[in-house]
């Protein structure tokens, strides 16, 4: 069991408040509320107590908390949690203004809890990672709630999102998910960073009569992270997810001036939020009764941002909020309710367990059956011997549980160092888009193009700097590539790739070579998108990501591209391959 952590930071006055009073104060980890018209010590004096609290006023103070100094105190725990195997999550709320962007996101130069928690992780695992022990997969997805819409902040395509947005679903066992979502491997905080600034491009924002650039929607960032090991010659896999938000403030009509759009996305926060609040209040008043075990109903369907944070609040996680309010006495409506709310939050009990792999679980659960029939077989030896058919029975289940656990203990090790030597290996990234798998790749490759209909695997060739050796099984020496098929011959090709310039050097005679549906007898440089057809029936699309990338560049900027291919270009290419395969039957 662990109690929700609370957090307050009162951020500076803004250019719209230079003349209001400030009526927040902080010692320790108390907050006073004061009215302007009261003394400090007065009877308006409203104080609550946190976990932290944190005044970043002014910078030139002593007490001034920085971005750091939030992420050393509540980041860094963050992290421990998830290389635990814990969910963890962190979510900012306050009035609209109040500074949970910049806690959340911060700036380049002053980054805040997403970014750092991120980078953390990568420096953590490559730290790990130098004693070999362990092995680490990463993915990320971004999303937005809009208008009670779950939208992909980092779908490439989003005219392709279906009307109405992505829908919610939950497993019964891993709780609530979003259909769809896109997930993205990534290799290191670099990867993360674009991802990022993608999806905060994406996002919705606007000017409002309080913020230049509200949020007007709820963003969630989540990292699910998995960890393998072997402990103790047993298998460990654990898997962890880390839910980062940043939700939209609260918001009076009259203060942002809202209409229109403006106005209908306010009614649309403030629905989220009050849910919020009632799922928050619920949840407390649950372990105020926990005593008395009466039932409480938590509304966590009465909104799409509660039923996502399900698992936040309540459930399975080591949960932290970070209440955001502005220290100005005309705001001190909003400030309170914000301060009430958090310390209501203080009072939810979460259950966080360690979240296992199921396959790992029945191996311990096998190897700790094994470990109780060998007992059971030592002890009957050495006290009461079992008869001959008990005997059997008992050796007979201990094998079969032997035998299992070596099939599953296989099956777990190859999923996790034969999938992981690839990735490395060649420099691949896989991301799930949509209902598909898009395979990334940093090197020139070749994509497999079968005609067979029965085929239904995907071939993908990477070409290394060097030589890469083309032939079949019969040629005297090993090929890097062997092909099967009509027109394959021993040493068929080469494909040379020096300095990112990829060629194609055919051997000539018997072995015939077509780039774009022509016959090649000499070395031929190769462009993006270019189709290769080895022998009478081999092709492949040759892919150069760098190119690819530059010639994007220049699509985007409207300049010409004289390595570029156009669309009559590879219908030329197909009709001259086609004539070609008509005057070489197989």
């Amino acid at each position: 069991m662990a109690s929700v952590r609370v957090a307050v930071r009162v951020r500076p006055l803004n250019k719209r408040e230079k003349k209001s009073k400030v009526i927040v104060r902080m010692k320790d980890n108390t907050t006073s509320l004061v009215q302007a018209k009261v003394p400090v010590q007065g009877d308006g004096a409203k104080t609550f107590a946190y976990d932290f609290s944190y005044d970043s006023t002014d910078r030139k103070s002593p007490d001034f908390v920085s971005q750091k100094k939030i992420f050393q105190d509540l980041g860094v725990d963050v992290l421990h949690a998830a290389f635990q195997g814990f969910n963890a999550c962190v979510f900012a709320y306050g009035q609209t203004s109040s500074g949970k962007s910049y806690t959340m996101m911060g700036e380049a130069a002053d980054k805040g809890l997403i970014p750092r928690i991120c980078e953390g992780l990568f420096c953590e695992i490559s730290a790990r990672n130098e004693g070999d022990s362990m092995s680490f997969h990463t993915e990320v997805s971004y999303l937005e709630i809009y208008n009670e819409h779950v939208l992909d902040l980092l779908n490439k395509r989003p005219s392709s999102a279906p009307k109405g947005g992505l829908r919610v679903r939950e497993h019964p066992v891993d709780g609530p998910y979003v259909e769809n979502l896109s997930r993205h491997v990534v290799q290191g905080y670099g990867d993360v960073g674009e991802l990022m600034a993608t999806g905060n491009a994406n996002r919705t924002t606007a000017s409002t009569g309080m913020n230049d650039a509200s949020s007007r929607s709820h963003a969630i960032f989540t990292i699910h992270f998995t960890q393998a090991r072997f402990d103790s010659e047993l298998p460990c896999e654990m898997l962890s997810k880390i839910h980062l938000v940043d939700l939209a403030g609260s918001e009076r009509a009259d203060a942002t001036r809202a209409t229109g759009t403006r106005l209908k996305e306010g009614a649309n926060i403030n629905k989220s939020l009050v849910t919020l609040g009632s799922v928050i209040s619920a949840l407390a008043d649950m372990s105020d009764k926990q005593a008395t075990k009466k039932q409480t109903f938590i509304p966590y369907r009465d909104s799409v941002l509660t039923w996502l944070l399900k698992d936040s609040l309540g459930g399975n996680s080591k949960t932290i909020m970070i209440a955001t309010i502005s220290p100005a006495d005309v705001n001190y409506g909003e400030t309170l309710s914000t301060l009430r709310y958090a310390s209501r939050a203080k009072s939810i009990v979460n259950s966080p367990t360690v979240n296992e792999d199921a396959s790992v679980k029945v191996i311990r659960e096998l190897q700790e059956e094994i470990a109780r029939l060998r007992g059971l077989l030592d002890q009957a030896s050495q006290e009461v011997p079992l008869t001959s058919s008990s005997t059997l029975v008992v050796e007979e289940r201990l094998q079969q549980s032997e035998t299992k656990v070596l099939e599953l203990t296989k099956e777990w090790t190859n999923k996790w160092w034969e999938t992981e030597n690839i990735l490395k290996e060649e420099i691949l990234a896989l991301r799930k888009e949509g209902s598909g798998v898009v395979l990334d790749s940093q090197l020139p490759h070749l994509i497999g193009i079968d005609k067979d209909l029965l085929s239904t695997g995907v071939i993908i060739y990477h070409l290394k700097e060097g030589r890469t050796l083309v032939g079949s099984d019969e040629a005297s020496d090993p090929q890097d590539i062997a092909l099967l098929g009509p027109g394959q011959r021993g040493e068929h090709c080469v494909f040379e790739n020096r300095s990112g310039a990829v060629s194609l050097i055919p051997h000539g005679g018997d072995a015939p070579c077509l780039v774009n549906g022509v016959e090649v007898t000499r070395p031929c440089q190769l462009n993006q998108g270019a189709v290769i057809q080895l022998g009478q029936a081999t092709i492949f699309r040759f892919n150069h990501p760098t190119e690819a990338a530059q010639l994007r560049q220049e699509r985007q900027n409207g300049q010409p591209s004289s390595l570029s291919l156009s669309m009559t270009d590879l219908s030329k290419s197909n009709q001259n391959l086609a004539k070609w395969m008509l005057l070489h039957p197989r």
